[in-house]
């Protein structure tokens, strides 16, 4: 198999940055497109930026974004009609806009995680399996601490960990869902998933999922030191895209975890 082309939404932000880094490290992908908002004159790696376009967008066979819902439905609809496949990393999607992502998979092959790390999606695994050992006197909550840039909270990895604790009960996890805290030195428990979200400095990502009983208190960690996690496994995801037949698939799947 040749080369994988590539484009890259979002190519002026921090993810798009460090996914041009990648792919140009990776033999087995080629860059052909790259993407933003408005219109910038500029080259980068000797391509020309251009907008969300039907002929922008033509020439890749995978698509990844990392951007913001509204830009993420843009290049959904841009993707469906086209038939590309696309990597999704972008976070803070509603419930409803998360069913509109299920349609879209219908046409073409869809990769969504909150989380492209192969340690954090271990990490929510391990969360589901933990809260369907404990009895329903344990509770639960998530903390995480990302750089004072990000915008949306709770993060999507931290989303992703409340679904796994709501999976493990076997609950509707937007049932479960309780309150969102930002930056608070302490949060508590509560009957539904507390959330707490620390932004400072340039923290590239910290998780946790603490579970109480209150005569003991079971933590499930994870810390993030390089940005390239996220963008590596968003470059496999991409690789891993390129045999499936339309539908809506997550890290889960590409990890095999059972």
């Amino acid at each position: 198999m040749g080369k994988i082309n590539l484009a890259i939404t979002g190519c002026m932000g921090r993810m798009g940055q460090q996914l041009i880094n990648s792919a140009n490290k990776d033999r087995s992908t080629k860059l052909v497109a790259l993407t933003e908002h408005k219109l910038i004159k500029k080259k980068i790696s000797g391509i020309a930026l251009g907008l969300n376009s039907e002929k922008t967008l033509s020439k890749a066979n995978v698509i990844i974004d990392f951007t913001i819902p509204e830009c993420t439905f843009e290049v959904l609809k841009i993707a469906s009609k086209i038939k590309k496949r696309v990597v999704i990393g972008t976070t803070g999607f509603t419930k409803k806009e998360e069913n509109l992502i299920k349609k879209f998979s219908k046409r073409i092959p869809i990769l969504k995680a909150g989380n492209m790390s192969l340690g954090v999606n271990l990490l929510m695994y391990l969360t589901e399996i933990t809260s369907a050992s404990l009895g329903s006197n344990y509770l639960s909550k998530v903390f995480e601490v990302h750089h004072k840039h990000k915008k949306d909270y709770p993060s999507g990895t931290a989303l992703m960990l409340g679904r796994g604790i709501a999976v493990g009960k076997n609950r509707d996890f937007y049932k479960m869902m309780g309150k969102k805290y930002l930056n608070k030195k302490k949060f508590p428990y509560g009957k539904k998933i507390n959330f707490n979200s620390i932004r400072q400095g340039d923290i590239i990502g910290e998780h946790e999922v603490t579970f109480s009983s209150g005569k003991e208190i079971i933590k499930l960690n994870h810390e993030a030191f390089d940005r390239a996690l996220y963008s590596e496994g968003a470059i496999t995801a991409a690789k891993w895209l390129m045999n499936k037949k339309p539908g809506l698939y997550s890290m889960r799947n590409l990890l095999d975890f059972k």
